[in-house]
């Protein structure tokens, strides 16, 4: 999968992203579907934009304790 084709859609996604500051739970498997590709391949491009600094992530402290992304 095309890294920055993940990261532009991701970063549309929180962009458009109700909450303030801007922040989005993504779920791994409805964006592998809207992609065509396996799901895998996308939790291991938002692990290597995590680990580039393009996208920040951090666990909800209330239920339902989500993992949630937002641009660095």
């Amino acid at each position: 999968m095309e890294q920055e084709n993940l990261f532009q859609y991701v970063q549309s996604m929180i962009i458009s992203s109700t909450h303030r500051p801007k922040y989005m739970s993504i779920s791994t498997v409805k964006v592998a579907d809207l992609l065509g590709v396996p799901c895998t391949a996308v939790e291991s491009g938002l692990k290597n934009l995590v680990a580039e600094g393009r996208l920040k992530t951090t666990k909800l402290d209330q239920p339902p304790y989500t993992e949630v992304y937002m641009l660095h």
